[in-house]
């Protein structure tokens, strides 16, 4: 097996396990608040990051001289986590799924005021054609489902920014440095929280937090490792294989079939988001030095 094959692979595992903890916790939600969902994910998920820290580089790999960008960026993914799993309980799964592929959307257009890129027009032009897409999914219904998709959409831009802040200071500060911070401070934030929404979990909702957790720690993971053995341009496309696990997972928990215009504007979107990751392919290979 070649490893760029290998590392597509890892990353549909790790897409699955992102699905299934997506799943777990719009589960969890019809019980639960986001907060504890937020709380039980992350309490499980900080020692396994720190465990696999610790084996991949030693407890330096957790040593940092920006705490103040760490507590930022913790604070945007704790928007981020509430966002997504208060709009997966308004909302059908592989419609969230959707409108949360609108991040790589943001990124393109936030990345000139926020890092001083030039933004070109091709990716600018993809951008604009995704939102159409968003725009597709999002059309007008019913009120609540109006308030989940704006949330969504909230979840996107947090997203968005947590990746636009790793691009600035991902040469900086180490990667296991980087997870573990963004997920201790949800932790500390919703155990902050919890008193005031605190449910005593019942009987199998115990392992659903577990799960949640796991499931977590475990996409995190073979998504990383996926980057070690593809390219990124050839194994980030496969993020989008979480449309059909939503799909797939919607329909047989839940009884949701979506519309045909989900999948229009979820098309929309993914074309727009390969496009915009096949120009920085093209820009990152023009840029690499030749070797004559």
């Amino acid at each position: 097996m070649s490893s760029s094959l290998l590392g597509i692979l890892i990353m549909c595992a790790g897409v699955l396990c992102l699905a299934l903890g997506d799943a777990v916790s719009k589960w969890l939600g019809g019980t639960y608040d986001p907060i504890q969902i937020i709380f039980f994910r992350t309490l499980v998920s900080l020692p396994l990051i720190a465990l696999l820290a610790r084996w991949r580089g030693g407890w330096a790999a957790l040593r940092t001289r920006r705490p103040g960008v760490h507590l930022l960026r913790g604070l945007i993914f704790t928007g981020t986590m509430f966002c997504f799993v208060t709009g997966l309980t308004l909302l059908p799964l592989a419609e969230t799924t959707a409108i949360a592929f609108a991040a790589p959307l943001f990124v393109t257009l936030l990345s000139g005021p926020l890092l001083h890129e030039r933004v070109e027009r091709l990716p600018a032009l993809a951008s604009l054609v995704g939102f159409l897409g968003v725009l597709i999914v999002v059309r007008p219904g019913a009120a609540g489902a109006q308030w989940g998709a704006l949330i969504v959409i909230g979840a996107a831009i947090c997203y968005a920014l947590m990746m636009i802040t790793a691009r600035r200071y991902g040469g900086k500060e180490r990667l296991w440095a980087m997870v573990f911070y963004a997920t201790l401070v949800p932790l500390v934030v919703s155990a902050l929280l919890l008193p005031s929404v605190w449910r005593t979990p019942q009987g199998i909702h115990w392992l659903g937090f577990i799960c949640s957790g796991v499931l977590g720690m475990g996409a995190v993971s073979f998504i990383t490792l996926a980057f070690r053995y593809a390219p990124a341009a050839l194994a980030a496309p496969f993020d989008y294989t979480a449309m059909v696990w939503a799909v797939l997972l919607g329909w047989w928990l839940w009884g949701e079939v979506p519309d045909v215009w989900v999948f229009v504007g979820a098309g929309v979107i993914i074309a727009s988001g390969l496009a915009i990751a096949l120009h920085e392919r093209r820009v990152a290979i023009k840029a690499r030095p030749s070797s004559t």
